[in-house]
């Protein structure tokens, strides 16, 4: 039977958004809520993990979420060969059910190594729904409507950080740290049967050969260098072998990868695409948004939890009101992308973002909570303009043969990008952290405490020379090690300000998609 291109919309239709676009629409998001919340809500119960299976380093427990992470940039890369050679259908429902498979098997888990090896199961299939998730919808929109198709993908990108915390919290007080992982079991059968039924089936492209020698190049050295990344915090620095070597190793063969890229005909990762001036940009900026925001927010729950003293639970709902501002401007910031150049749009977010930024760096211990929430909600409305429409930018000059491989690229730079980010911001909190007297004193105590051994004489004559000031001095230099973080991440922002007044302002300078390539065959 042989199929035909799929009739293209009229004029009139292609500014609409109908309801077979939407409900394609409803397939990308649930997967791409399964895949992010679990990335979020692991970490609330890792003090559970350790507890539970009876752990004794914390480190160790924190590999629950770094082999969830490797796993993703293990499989990230061979997302757009798998798209192109099987089909973006077949290959989405594969991934939801490896995905829900793995979730299942992590909470059957009977001890931390195989809570770990499961991570990696569920890991590998999570990471293939996000840029196989971007694929199909745009797809579906076309360059007309892929601003307001790409802010409805942004939703749970955006609630993931925010509702992770608040669900892990709710579930492990009143159920118990598996359903962490079982609720994933109706949601992943609701997800496989919806896309059965409304994903249409995608032709796929038999030609394309494996690139096997860039997989052996691009994979591990990603997973390295993002380890090594990763292992900073709990180092301390960039001194140790298991940080620098590993980084070292990752570092040299994703060099290697990106010289020999341009050799083969079917790359793993088609770097030609940054030929694109447009597509150039846009990444470069996405990568320095996603460093200096998604580093920023890793401090805002700590800081509620640390120098606060506000539960897990209650400290992501406190994170709520930057999603609730990201909700509001997110559909606006779809619609003016669609209508106008992305360069009036993006940097008005990135400047909101940058001006809040600055308002973290004044928080005090006592800084009242309506100051802090306020600038949290108008955080919320830059991230809105910011995220998606960057996207947005990158995938629309992309004809329908590129744009599985556009968005695994950009899937794997947002990664590495926002890895980057989260690891400075950490180490040089941890720094500021271990520079204070107070703060190491209290945290000697705490672990005295905890393990009911004496502390260090030294430790015990400083906090009775402070005497009942101790606490209040200890938040106050809490405090500031956290505002003095918050520095960082607004010169991070200041940064990308300034590079995204090269994205294109006029409707003239931006690049159309290359109508040449054929685009892949649908069958309904």
């Amino acid at each position: 039977m042989n199929a035909s291109p799929a009739p293209a919309p009229d004029a009139g239709a292609s500014d609409r958004i109908d309801a077979s676009v939407l409900k394609l629409a409803g397939v990308v998001v649930l997967g791409a809520i399964m895949s992010i919340l679990d990335i979020t809500v692991v970490n609330v119960a890792m003090p559970t993990f350790q507890t539970e299976f009876d752990v004794a380093n914390y480190s160790t427990v924190a590999w629950t979420v770094t082999a969830y992470t490797l796993a993703l940039a293990t499989v990230i890369p061979l997302t757009g060969w798998a798209a192109d050679r099987f089909g973006t259908k077949r290959l989405y429902m594969m991934a939801l059910v490896l995905f829900t498979f793995g979730s299942v098997l992590c909470a059957l888990s009977w001890n931390i190594g195989a809570l770990i090896g499961f991570r990696v199961i569920q890991g590998l299939g999570g990471g293939m729904l996000m840029p196989l998730g971007m694929t199909i919808m745009t797809k579906a929109a076309g360059p007309e409507r892929m601003g307001r198709l790409m802010a409805i993908l942004g939703v749970p990108m955006l609630l993931g950080p925010i509702l992770g915390p608040i669900l892990g919290g709710w579930l492990i007080e009143d159920a118990s740290w598996h359903w962490i992982f079982l609720i994933n079991l109706p949601l992943g059968i609701i997800a496989l049967g919806y896309a059965w039924v409304v994903l249409p089936k995608d032709t796929p492209r038999a030609g394309d050969s494996f690139d096997f020698v860039g997989m052996l190049m691009l994979s591990p050295g990603l997973a390295l260098f993002l380890y090594g990344i990763s292992s900073i915090p709990e180092e301390g620095t960039v001194a140790t072998p298991k940080v620098w070597a590993t980084m070292l190793v990752g570092g040299a063969l994703v060099v290697a990868f990106v010289f020999y890229s341009f050799k083969p005909k079917n790359p793993l990762l088609d770097l030609r695409l940054f030929k694109n001036r447009d597509l150039t940009v846009a990444t470069v900026t996405m990568f320095l948004f996603s460093a200096s925001f998604f580093g920023g927010l890793l401090l805002i729950p700590t800081y509620f939890q640390q120098v606060r003293g506000e539960s897990a639970l209650l400290a992501g709902l406190l994170v709520a009101p930057q999603g609730i501002g990201s909700l509001l401007t997110m559909p606006i910031a779809g619609m003016l992308v669609d209508k106008v150049p992305i360069g009036r749009v993006v940097p008005v977010g990135l400047a909101i973002l940058t001006v809040t930024m600055f308002g973290l760096t004044q928080i005090e211990a006592d800084s009242s909570y309506f100051y802090v929430l306020s600038v949290l909600f108008v955080m919320g409305l830059g991230m809105g303009l910011t995220m998606m429409p960057l996207m947005t930018a990158a995938l629309r000059t992309l004809n329908e043969a590129q744009v599985a491989r556009g968005s695994t690229l950009l899937n794997i730079i947002q990664q590495i990008a926002s890895s980057v980010g989260v690891a400075v911001i950490s180490v040089v909190l941890t720094n500021r952290m271990k520079n204070s007297e107070a703060v190491s004193a209290g945290q000697a105590m705490m672990e005295a405490q905890r393990t009911g051994e004496q502390p260090d004489p030294s430790v015990l004559q400083y906090v009775a020379s402070l005497g009942e000031k101790f606490e209040s001095v200890m938040l106050g230099e809490m405090s500031d090690a956290y505002a003095g973080t918050f520095w960082v991440a607004f010169a991070l922002c200041l940064v990308t300000l300034g590079f995204s007044v090269l994205l294109p302002r006029k409707a003239s300078e931006v690049a159309k998609p290359d109508s040449e390539t054929p685009a892949p065959v649908l069958m309904h």
